[in-house]
């Protein structure tokens, strides 16, 4: 078995270029259990880099000076550095309403976080109450955290307060996700076989819980216009939920083992999901059909094998915000840099015991998190767009996923909504690309 297929040769693929990490100072009485990193997040704004560094301890780090100490923008460009938490505070004098490195105790171990920020005339769904405990601001910023004990803690990102606990859930809280629009929605994932849909607003009262799931939740993402919902996690399941009824919208199926990570292109025409099964599917959300496979183990495994335990479990996918590019992490001791238009990864670059991955705010960098509490940081590749992805960003900007499916024209569908270029091969033309009759 291979990382690739014998037509592709490994020495010919790009290489990602590693910007630094952040490392956490090892003590000696410190186990192994309890030390991983399982989620990273930047903050909506780009102002802080946030990732759970183990024994309960989350780590909030400004983010433009985290890029300056790893030689990026507005530094000497001095290379790859470390930093820990030592080196990384070093004494100085941060100025008032500065962004500032602290850490915060949760009280227990961390497996989900979610920046959240508030849009003010974004209001409660609850309409039925005039008074609520929190006003949240329009710079306000905050940090959601699920626990092990089943609990998810909201904090303030500037003073480190502890805004909310709610205690709802009953087992491990695996992720958690905001409501891209502002509204302060927050949903978490859960090992009870829940999700629950939290109003923040409503001073974090619970709104509703979605049941399906026959077994643990291990993630769940947001469209972009905070519409629909992807929950993905043991069974090979693959939900998606319409978040103004509540009510779930179809299963996705292809997956042959525990799917663990899904996210939404920016434009919402595509969705990603990472399983064990040692694949990364690429799907149109809106009909349910696979668009593209990114396979991490060749030749293919059979069901049986991928549904079973291997060394190629895919652990997190995660989509850049250029829309184009891809990152996955894999039991491999690799990451991975795909674009939507090919089969084969654009870049790649070692890592040993990855377990997330997140893209910068800009898509500029991507941060990766492994088992022993460390995170790397890599720059997401370079390249020219291709005309039919300038047009579809450009087009998909007054126009919706659903409409193209409704569009005049008979059978002939523009493919800069629908992506059903993904399936098509050996295309060398490229304005047929344009259209395709389905």
């Amino acid at each position: 078995m291979a990382s690739f297929p014998n037509s592709l040769n490994e020495n010919e693929i790009g290489k990602a270029k590693f910007i630094g990490e952040l490392l956490v100072p090892v003590a000696p009485f410190d186990q192994k259990s309890g030390r991983e990193t399982w989620t990273v997040a930047f903050a909506p704004d780009g102002s802080y880099f946030a990732w759970s560094r183990g024994h309960r301890i989350v780590t909030l780090v400004p983010w433009s000076k985290c890029l300056k100490n790893f030689g990026g923008e507005g530094s000497n460009g001095a290379g790859p550095q470390r930093l820990s938490r030592q080196n990384s505070e070093g004494g100085t004098v941060v100025p008032v309403g500065e962004p500032r490195e602290h850490t915060i105790d949760c009280g227990d171990i961390v497996w989900g976080l979610a920046f959240g920020s508030s849009v003010p005339e974004k209001q409660s769904r609850c309409v039925n109450i005039e008074w609520h405990r929190f006003k949240f601001g329009q710079d306000q910023l905050l940090l959601a955290t699920g626990l092990n004990n089943g609990r998810v803690k909201i904090w303030d990102v500037y003073t480190g307060k502890l805004l909310l606990n709610l205690m709802d859930h009953t087992d491990i809280v695996r992720d958690l996700t905001f409501a891209p629009d502002g509204s302060l929605m927050l949903v978490s994932a859960s090992r009870d076989k829940t999700l629950r849909v939290w109003d923040l607003k409503d001073d974090g009262n619970m709104v509703k819980v979605l049941r399906g799931h026959q077994s643990w939740v291990y993630c769940s993402a947001f469209s972009p216009d905070s519409s629909v919902l992807c929950s993905v996690g043991a069974g090979k399941s693959v939900f998606l939920w319409d978040m103004d009824k509540y009510s779930l919208i179809r299963k996705l199926e292809g997956h042959h083992n525990d799917v663990v990570s899904c996210e939404f292109s920016p434009d919402g025409a595509l969705l990603a999901t990472a399983s064990y099964d040692t694949r990364v599917i690429i799907w149109d959300p809106h009909v349910g059909t696979v668009l593209l496979e990114l396979a991490h183990l060749f030749p293919p495994p059979s069901p049986i094998f991928a549904g079973g335990a291997n060394d190629r479990w895919v652990r997190s996918v995660a989509f850049c915000h250029d829309g184009r590019h891809i990152a996955s992490i894999t039991d491999d001791r690799m990451v991975r840099f795909w674009t939507i238009d090919e089969k084969s990864p654009q870049a790649i670059s070692p890592l040993t015991n990855g377990l997330c991955c997140a893209f910068s705010t800009d898509g500029s960098v991507l941060a990766a998190g492994s088992r022993d509490g460390s995170v790397h940081f890599w720059e997401c590749p370079k390249s020219i767009a291709s005309l039919q992805h300038l047009c579809r960003m450009a087009l998909r900007r007054v126009m919706s996923t659903q409409q193209p499916h409704s569009c005049p024209g008979g059978k002939r569908r523009p493919v800069a909504f629908t992506f059903s270029h993904l399936t098509l091969q050996n295309n060398s033309d490229p304005w047929p690309d344009l259209f395709c009759v389905s």
